[in-house]
């Protein structure tokens, strides 16, 4: 078991195949803001409206130096298929392992109609030019989540 990551230690290294084969890794971000975000399953009604909301405002968060990475552990191929469906302007990551996910805490024990299973819980990550983590969202709501993490930043700024 990962111990819990806290607001103010270096963000964990991470590093995973994007959409288009690309390798990202948490050092690419160095010296820009980086919102880290953390979802169940392409193409499910909540995690596509997550991405498109993320999706819209892409550039005000570039306005801000930031960078918007989902992760999930859905295959190259579905998040290829996903980011066509929806228009998608974001970069996002296949963790089919979890790696990512338990590195960040987020691989969870979740229940769903009785029964019990291993999965992502909804989380964002905010990480500071300086690569740490300037704050935390778990149990992520995704109903005007996107606008939220662009306020918190703003005020960052």
């Amino acid at each position: 078991m990962t111990e819990a990551i806290k607001v103010g230690q270096l963000a964990p290294q991470f590093s995973g195949v994007d959409a288009n084969g690309n390798r990202v890794k948490l050092s690419d971000f160095g010296g820009k803001w980086l919102v880290l975000y953390f979802y169940p399953k392409d193409n499910t009604p909540g995690c596509t409206t997550e991405a498109k909301d993320f999706s819209e405002y892409v550039q005000d968060f570039q306005e801000l130096n930031a960078e918007i990475i989902g992760v999930s552990t859905d295959s190259q191929t579905s998040h290829c298929k996903f980011i066509q469906k929806h228009n998608l302007r974001i970069n996002l990551i296949s963790d089919p392992n979890h790696e990512i996910a338990e590195i960040y805490g987020v691989w969870k024990l979740k229940k769903f109609m009785g029964k019990e299973y291993m999965g992502i819980e909804r989380s964002t990550f905010l990480i500071s030019p300086e690569q740490t983590i300037a704050h935390i969202w778990t149990k992520v709501k995704v109903k005007e989540h996107a606008a939220t993490v662009l306020n918190y930043l703003r005020m960052k700024k």
